[in-house]
């Protein structure tokens, strides 16, 4: 173990040295490729949530004509 655990310089790794473009704001590939990927992904829970809903309303239809059979006699 180190002698000196409070000293904590250089944990964590160090920032990334932004481009002169970068610091105007003119963007660059990196910035692209994080838009595609979370574009991906909002399409892929989109789709997530839609088979969701579909399997719970087909699950709901029977169980609702179950309960309204015995409520009738």
């Amino acid at each position: 173990m180190a002698k000196s655990r409070n000293n904590l310089l250089g944990v964590g790794g160090q920032r990334k040295k932004l481009s002169r473009a970068d610091q105007q704001g003119a963007g660059s590939a990196r910035v692209a490729d994080r838009k595609v990927a979370e574009d991906k992904k909002q399409e892929l829970v989109r789709r997530m949530r839609e088979r969701a809903e579909a399997q719970t309303a087909t699950t709901a239809e029977p169980g609702a004509d179950e309960n309204a059979s015995p409520a009738q006699s």
